[in-house]
């Protein structure tokens, strides 16, 4: 039973020192992650993207979505199609 409370006190401790400390590292975003709507003003010739989760056409000047996969990574956004090509 010692054993038991002994561990309990170390989970309660160390979960108290890491709420403390506020979040992580992993818990930020990346430098590459950005909105989607950052990503369309910065990349207006931009006809069609995808983040590997879902794919978006620009229509009348609104992003249209696919349904994002199941157990989708979310990339960040690339442009699949460009108004030039």
């Amino acid at each position: 039973m010692s054993f038991l409370r002994s561990f309990v006190l170390t989970a309660v401790a160390v979960l108290s020192l890491s709420a403390a400390n506020g979040p992580m590292a992993a818990d930020a975003p990346s430098a590459e992650e950005q909105s989607m709507a950052d990503f369309i003003k910065n990349t207006p010739g931009c006809l069609e993207f995808s983040d590997q989760c879902s794919i978006c056409a620009m229509v009348d000047g609104k992003a249209e979505c696919s349904t994002p996969r199941i157990a989708c990574v979310k990339k960040p956004y690339v442009c699949t199609r460009r108004a030039d090509n």
